[in-house]
C-alpha cells in the first residue's frame, strides 16, 4: 500500500461484512468502490447472494454495538422497522442438554429481525457517503498485480458483458462462502494457504408463520437445541419472532438426519425434538411461506496471515476469511469485529509501508478469533462431523474431557446467575472466549447457588393465554419476576 492517503480501495461483495468495509475505508480513503453480483433491493426482499438469508438470524449485542458506533441510530431504524429487541436470558425460553435455562434478568441483548431487514437498514446508511460508488450486476474475475502486490481487480459487467480493470491501492475480498480467493491467489503465485474446517453437515429448514396477535411484541424466543450427552445426530428448532407479526421458524439438524422439504413434513419434525413446545407453537399458526431449505453449515477458516509473504493491496474479511455454522448467529457480528478493525488500525496509520497488508490481516485474524472458535469447538463433537483442521485448541483437547467440561458450563449457566451471565457474555462475543475458563467462571462453577431444576418451559401464564396454549398442556415453570 501506499504511504500516504490511499487513493482507492475496491471491496468485493455488498454482504454485510463487504457493506461495513466500504463505510469504514471510506473515512480514509478518497473513493471506494464497491462491486456485487447481485441486483440490491430497494425494499427488504431476499437476494440469491445471501444463501441463508431465509433462516433464523441474530445480530448479537457485540456487533449491534460496533455497528451503532459505526452508523448511529441504526439500532433505532430496525426497532422502528419492526426488528425486536431481545434480553439474554430473560426472553428467551431455551431447552438444552442438560434442561432448561432460567430466564434470569438480561445481561445482553440481540436484535433479532429478518435478514433481508437487517442488511437492507445498515446498507442504506453505510454506502450513503459521497466518495463510495457500488457497481451493482457487476463480478470480480480476479485480482491483477503478483504474489507481491495486488495492484486492482478485473470485473464483468453481467448485462453488457464487458470486462474492465479497476486499478486498486487496497482489493479487499468480502465476497462470502462463495469466494474464488485460492484460486486468484494461486492465479498470483502465492503459495496455498492453510485451512481449517470443521463441517458437521448442519441443514437447515425455514417457514414464515402469522403469529398470534401482539406475540412478536410480548413473547420470548423459544430455542430447543440438541442433547450433545446422546451420541446421535441433533435436531434443533427456533421461533424468533421478527417484523410484520411473524414468527420465523427455522429448523436444523447435523450429518444423518434428514430435514423436512415440504410443508406437510415440517411440523412432524418439530414432534422430534427434545420438547414439543414448537410444535405446540406452531401448530395452530397460519403459515406464510414454503419451506426453504439450505446446506452451507460448515464451520471453515483460511490463515492469510500465516503466510510469509502476503500480497500488499489485498485483504480478506467476513465469510470468505472465517465463516461460521449460523445457528450461533456470530456471522454479522464478525463482520461488524473486521470492519472495527480496519477502522482502528488504519486511523493509528497501519495500512502503510511494505507488509502492511499482513499486518492488518492479522488484526482481523484476531478479531474472528473468538466467534471461530466458539462455532467449532461446539460442532466438532457432534456425530458425523468432518474435521480438517491444525489448530490444537480443536485438534490437542480430548473429546471426553471437552464434553464433560462443556456439559458442566451448561449445567451451572442455566440454573446459577453468575455462570449464566459470564457464558452470556463470552456468547454475545462482549467477553473473550477464554473466559470460559476463568477463575471467575470456575468459581461459579464450584458454588452451590443454583436454582432448582426446571422441569417445564418457563413460560409465564400471561405468555401462555397471549399464544392460546393450555397450561395443561404446558406446564408453566417457575419464573423470577
Amino acid at each position: 500500500m501506499t504511504t500516504t492517503r490511499p487513493a482507492h480501495a475496491v471491496v468485493l461483495g455488498a454482504s454485510m461484512a463487504g457493506t461495513l468495509a466500504a463505510h469504514v475505508l471510506a473515512r480514509h480513503v478518497d473513493t471506494v468502490t464497491v462491486v456485487e453480483r447481485d441486483a440490491l433491493p430497494e425494499e427488504p426482499e431476499h437476494r440469491k447472494g445471501v444463501p441463508q438469508g431465509r433462516h433464523a438470524h441474530l445480530l448479537w449485542s457485540n456487533g449491534a454495538r460496533l455497528i451503532e458506533d459505526m452508523l448511529p441510530g441504526t439500532t433505532d431504524r430496525l426497532l422502528a422497522a419492526g426488528a425486536r429487541r431481545l434480553g439474554f436470558p430473560e426472553d428467551l425460553v431455551t431447552l438444552t442438554g442438560q434442561g432448561w435455562q432460567h430466564r434470569f434478568p438480561a445481561t445482553q441483548f440481540a436484535i433479532v429481525a429478518s435478514r433481508p431487514l437487517l442488511d437492507l437498514t445498515v446498507r442504506r446508511q453505510a454506502l450513503a457517503a459521497g466518495n463510495i460508488e457500488v457497481r451493482q450486476r457487476t463480478e470480480a474475475v480476479g485480482p491483477t498485480g503478483g504474489a507481491g502486490r495486488v495492484t486492482g481487480v478485473v470485473v464483468h459487467d453481467l448485462d453488457s458483458g464487458r470486462h474492465e480493470t479497476l486499478e486498486a491501492d487496497l482489493v479487499i475480498d468480502a465476497t462470502g462462502r462463495g469466494s474464488h480467493l485460492k484460486q486468484w491467489l494461486s492465479a498470483l503465485g502465492v503459495p496455498a494457504l492453510q485451512e481449517d474446517v470443521v463441517d458437521a453437515g448442519v441443514a437447515y429448514a425455514t417457514r414464515l408463520f402469522q403469529a398470534p396477535p401482539g406475540a412478536t411484541a410480548h413473547f420470548p424466543a423459544v430455542n430447543i437445541a440438541s442433547d450433545e450427552k446422546v451420541r446421535e445426530p441433533g435436531r434443533f428448532g427456533v421461533v424468533y419472532p421478527i417484523e410484520g407479526g411473524r414468527w420465523l421458524a427455522t429448523l436444523s439438524c447435523t450429518r444423518g438426519v434428514r430435514l423436512p422439504a415440504k410443508e406437510d413434513e415440517f411440523l412432524p419434525f418439530t414432534e422430534q425434538l427434545s420438547h414439543p413446545i414448537i410444535t405446540e407453537l406452531l401448530r395452530d399458526a397460519e403459515p406464510l411461506t414454503r419451506v426453504f431449505g439450505s446446506r452451507s453449515g460448515a464451520n471453515r477458516r483460511l490463515y492469510p496471515e500465516r503466510l510469509e509473504q502476503w500480497p500488499d493491496g489485498l485483504l480478506v474479511v467476513g465469510d470468505s476469511l472465517s465463516a461460521f455454522n449460523p445457528i450461533y448467529g456470530h456471522g454479522m457480528s464478525s463482520a461488524a469485529r473486521c470492519a472495527d478493525t480496519l477502522d482502528r488500525e488504519f486511523a493509528r496509520g497501519r495500512h502503510s509501508g511494505t507488509g502492511s497488508a499482513r499486518r492488518l490481516q492479522q488484526a482481523i485474524g484476531a478479531a474472528v478469533d473468538d466467534p471461530w472458535i466458539l462455532a467449532a469447538t461446539k460442532d466438532i463433537d457432534y456425530v458425523n462431523c468432518r474435521v480438517a483442521a491444525t489448530d490444537p485448541r480443536l485438534t490437542g483437547v480430548d473429546t471426553e474431557q471437552r464434553l464433560r467440561f462443556a456439559e458442566a458450563i451448561t449445567a451451572a449457566s442455566i440454573r446459577s446467575p453468575k455462570a449464566s451471565e459470564i457464558v452470556t457474555e463470552v456468547m454475545s462475543l462482549n467477553a473473550p472466549q477464554s473466559e470460559l475458563g476463568s477463575n471467575r467462571l470456575l468459581m461459579a462453577l464450584r458454588a452451590d447457588e443454583r436454582l432448582p431444576e426446571l422441569t417445564a418451559p418457563p413460560l409465564r401464564p400471561e405468555e401462555l393465554a397471549l399464544v392460546n396454549l393450555d397450561p395443561a398442556t404446558v406446564t408453566p415453570a417457575v419464573v423470577r419476576s
